[in-house]
């Protein structure tokens, strides 16, 4: 039996963590040749829409590399790709795939050899849990559709917003001297995952055809209660609208967002 071999992205910043894979090849250091390399000017750029997308795609795992804290050439690129992983992980986590399948790391241009490690343990992590459920030529449909909705959540200016502030709002404190402890914040920032992660699922599958309350209920497996609040925000929104009635239910369609 041929041993599987994970396919894995790899998302390097090109003044430490490239300089690092570079050392590691002109130093002819072994590490195995699943990781295929994309070069960005900071870990900062990674946009979680992108990775999405690459999971989408059948990557079993994504690896981002940056500067270590206080070493980054954009003084806080990692730090804000730190929060944006973080976020990541969360919306990925509602998928059904499993969080471990992305990665951050922090690799110096003098640490050649740690790139390497990184990447021999990242390989046999994804060894262990197995080919991505969305690889191969016949993906898991509903994981798929599950993945296309945190994409689309991640694109969201909430939880864009939430990750752009998350230092402002825990670090410093406003004109009345109160700052938001990080526990709270935490927690704002996985019901606010949760949310946005349901009502782009419901819009995705408003989308493909005019739906229920009590078919939607049945597809995202929630309260029905829960679902009409949801569907309340999106009217408010503009990104649903009632299609028509049948019986004694009105079906709702998405509306193209604007």
């Amino acid at each position: 039996m041929v041993e599987f071999e994970p396919k894995i992205i790899g998302f390097l910043c090109n003044w430490c963590s490239y300089a690092g894979a570079d050392l590691a090849g002109v130093s002819r250091i072994q590490y195995p040749p699943n990781i295929r390399v994309i070069r960005v000017m900071c870990s900062g750029r990674v946009d979680p829409v992108i990775v999405l997308e690459m999971f989408a795609d059948g990557a079993d795992g994504i690896l981002v590399m940056g500067c270590h804290p206080g070493e980054c050439h954009y003084l806080e690129g990692n730090l804000y790709a730190e929060r944006r992983i973080k976020m990541l992980k969360r919306l990925i986590a509602c998928t059904g795939l499993e969080p471990e399948r992305l990665r951050l790391e922090w690799v110096s241009a003098a640490e050649g050899s740690r790139f390497a490690d990184i990447v021999t343990d990242f390989t046999n992590q994804l060894k262990s849990l197995g080919p991505s459920a969305l690889a191969g030529e016949k993906p898991d449909e509903n994981i798929l559709s599950c993945v296309r909705a945190a994409e689309r959540a991640a694109g969201t200016s909430r939880l864009r917003t939430l990750v752009g502030r998350e230092k402002k709002l825990t670090e410093e404190e406003n004109v009345y001297g109160e700052k938001v402890a990080q526990e709270e914040f935490d927690e704002l920032m996985e019901e606010s995952v949760k949310e946005e992660y349901l009502r782009s699922r419901i819009y995705l599958l408003a989308k493909d055809e005019s739906i229920s309350i009590e078919e939607l209920t049945k597809h995202l497996s929630a309260d029905s209660e829960i679902v009409l609040r949801h569907i309340v925000v999106m009217k408010r929104r503009g990104l649903l609208k009632m299609d028509r009635i049948e019986g004694d239910n009105p079906l709702y369609t998405a509306l193209e967002a604007i």
